[in-house]
Parts: structure tokens; C-alpha cells; sequence
């Protein structure tokens, strides 16, 4: 048996840390050694079956595991997803996802939790998308700037809106479409972050 646990790789590397480390101490709750991680550095707005996802799933063989951060990492859309699982379930590949902490396989239970998470997860992109698209047509329509202000006056204005960061952190939005919505650059928003000990999504270095 094998056991493959999969990243996808952004233009965020602190995303890919963080997904790492969650696989880890999964993997560790559960006596998993001798990971093969597999990183997929594809959009994933591209089918499953051309990223190197795809190539991990028809290299599993039955009894293997493959291990997912979270049910958002496998596709961009439910039916991918459902592909995914129905290929694993076919071969008897044993689909573990971290975040939920699911074990998902040929079960009529497993089939509903991943559509639902599927089409929630979907969902919610959608709603970040637009949340986002709304904000910078009001900023532009209003005329503010979408630059960056400068010293002690940007980092003043960053905190507070340290709770809009978090709360669009959690909901796995990137830092460059953050950075948009606050009018800053991205480096100023990273620089802030940095300061602020925040590593995670939205959670300041040390907690949990």
C-alpha cells in the first residue's frame, strides 16, 4: 500500500504550507508514514484529468491512499470532484480529506458528503467572487484609489480592517485579490501580515 498525499500549488506559498502541515499532523494522527507527496503546480480551473492529479489517480492502485488538504483542493467544481471519487471508488483508492477529516470510499454516505461539499464549496468561490468583483467596482466608481498610501497611515488603515483580512483569509481568498479589495499592494498587505505574526488563515502565529 501507498499512500500519496496531494498539494496544489498557488501562487501563495504560505497556502502550500499550510496544506502540508495540515496532511502532516493527519497523517501523524493516524500512523501514516512514508508520504509520497505529489504538488500540482496547474491552475485548478483546468480538468483534473490533465494536472498531474490526474496522473497520481491512474498511478494509484487499490489499497493505496491518496490524501487531500480539503475537498476545495481536488477541482474546481462538483462535478470533477465526483469524477474523482467515482475513478478512486472503482479502483478501491481510499480518499482521505484533512480539513474534514473524511474518509471518503465506495459508501453511498461517502458519495453524499462529497457532492454536498462539492457544491458548497463551489458555491461559496462564487460568492467570494463577486463579493470581490463589488468591491473594486465600488472603489472605482467612487473614485478611491487602488494604490497604496504610504507609512504609518497605510499600516494605521490595515488594522483596521485587520477583521475584514482575516475573515476573507478564512474563506481562502488569495492575498493579491485581498489586497485589491483594501486598495493596497500586495507586498504592503504580506508586509503587514508578516508584522502582525499572521501565518495561517487569518490566525496569528502560535494559535490554533
Amino acid at each position: 500500500m501507498k499512500i500519496y498525499a496531494y498539494l496544489r500549488v498557488s501562487t501563495d506559498a504560505q497556502d502550500v504550507d499550510n496544506q502540508k502541515h495540515g496532511i502532516l499532523e493527519y497523517a501523524n494522527k493516524h500512523g501514516f508514514s512514508n508520504m509520497i507527496f505529489v504538488e500540482d503546480t496547474v491552475s485548478g480551473q483546468k480538468k483534473w484529468q490533465l494536472r498531474k492529479l490526474g496522473e497520481l489517480v491512474r498511478m494509484a492502485e487499490k489499497g493505496d491512499i491518496i490524501i487531500f488538504a480539503e475537498i476545495s483542493r481536488m477541482a474546481r467544481s462538483t462535478l470533477q470532484v465526483l469524477e474523482i471519487m467515482e475513478h478512486c471508488t472503482k479502483h478501491e483508492i481510499e480518499v482521505h480529506v484533512t480539513k474534514q477529516n473524511m474518509i471518503l470510499d465506495k459508501s453511498m454516505s461517502s458519495r453524499i458528503t462529497v457532492t454536498v461539499l462539492g457544491m458548497a464549496a463551489e458555491i461559496e468561490r462564487e460568492f467570494i467572487s463577486i463579493r470581490t468583483k463589488e468591491a473594486l467596482a465600488k472603489r472605482k466608481a467612487a473614485g478611491l484609489p487602488m494604490g497604496r498610501p504610504s507609512g504609518q497611515a497605510e499600516t494605521l488603515r490595515l488594522d483596521a480592517k485587520a477583521d475584514e483580512i482575516a475573515d476573507l483569509m478564512s474563506k481562502g481568498v488569495n492575498k493579491r485579490s485581498i489586497a485589491k479589495v483594501l486598495g493596497c499592494s500586495h507586498t504592503a498587505l504580506y508586509d503587514w501580515l508578516d508584522r502582525r505574526g499572521i501565518r495561517e488563515r487569518g490566525t496569528p502565529r502560535g494559535q490554533k
